[in-house]
């Protein structure tokens, strides 16, 4: 990146940050959407005619009660920002040294309505987590076997009246997951229909009485990123979540 480009990023984080002041609307996810975009672009290198490389690592900051409230739309957020990314990187034929991943977190040097995005070439694949979300809780799964039922002992514990002590198992062994009824009165759906013994995929749905496990793979993440290759950005916009951040990517 060169001078005349950290002179925009400085001159656009003050004007985003006095609007910031003056509009106190919120960061929207579609604001985030045309951030990502915008780091992909900056980013990018041209390594030859047929090889274009650019971050794949976006570590989104906010205010933290920008973060409480965008955090609350859980995972489903997170994978349609990667999505986003993706399907940019794909228009502009762009390649990346590892899978793509974004994380929105919580940053207190910001203020409500301010977003900076730390944009790196990370190379390598992500590591996954799998996980069972569960009336707004995530369980993360060990690798082996993992009960489920109304159990005590069950590793996953559910309250409904229609599941089982010991109503169904989830076999994870760091690649693939298969969810097995453990021969439970009431029985599990997935789709509507009744199973045994099913494999999953991340967003399967399975449903126990009148209560949904949602089998979701998320990035494994321990530690914070290196330092950006192209610096922060700041953006701010006025457009509303429900019409226009489905249509960002």
């Amino acid at each position: 990146m060169g001078f005349l480009d950290s002179v925009e990023r400085s001159l656009e984080r003050a004007v985003n940050g006095a609007f910031a002041r003056t509009f106190r609307s919120g960061v929207q996810p579609v604001e985030i959407g045309s951030a990502l975009k915008r780091e992909l672009d900056i980013g990018a290198v041209v390594v030859d005619r047929d090889r274009v490389l650019t971050p794949n690592r976006f570590v989104v900051r906010v205010a933290p009660q920008d973060a409480d409230r965008l955090l609350k739309l859980g995972d489903a957020l997170e994978s349609e920002l990667r999505d986003i990314v993706r399907k940019h990187a794909t228009r502009q034929n762009y390649q990346f040294l590892g899978e793509p991943d974004v994380e929105i977190r919580s940053d207190d040097s910001l203020t409500g309505g301010v977003l900076q995005v730390d944009a790196t070439q990370v190379e390598g694949g992500v590591s996954w987590v799998a996980a069972i979300d569960v009336d707004g809780y995530r369980h993360e799964l060990p690798r082996g076997v993992t009960l489920v039922g109304r159990g005590s002992d069950c590793g996953i514990r559910i309250t409904d009246n229609a599941a089982s002590r010991k109503h169904l198992e989830i076999v994870w062994d760091g690649t693939n997951a298969l969810a097995r009824d453990l021969g439970s009165t009431n029985g599990s759906k997935i789709e509507g229909q009744r199973f045994r013994e099913a494999r999953l995929q991340t967003g399967t749905v399975i449903m126990i009485g009148q209560t949904a496990l949602r089998f979701q793979l998320v990035p494994g993440r321990t530690k914070a990123p290196r330092q950006s290759t192209s610096a922060g950005s700041s953006t701010r916009g006025s457009a509303s979540v429900d019409q226009d951040f489905w249509g960002a990517n």
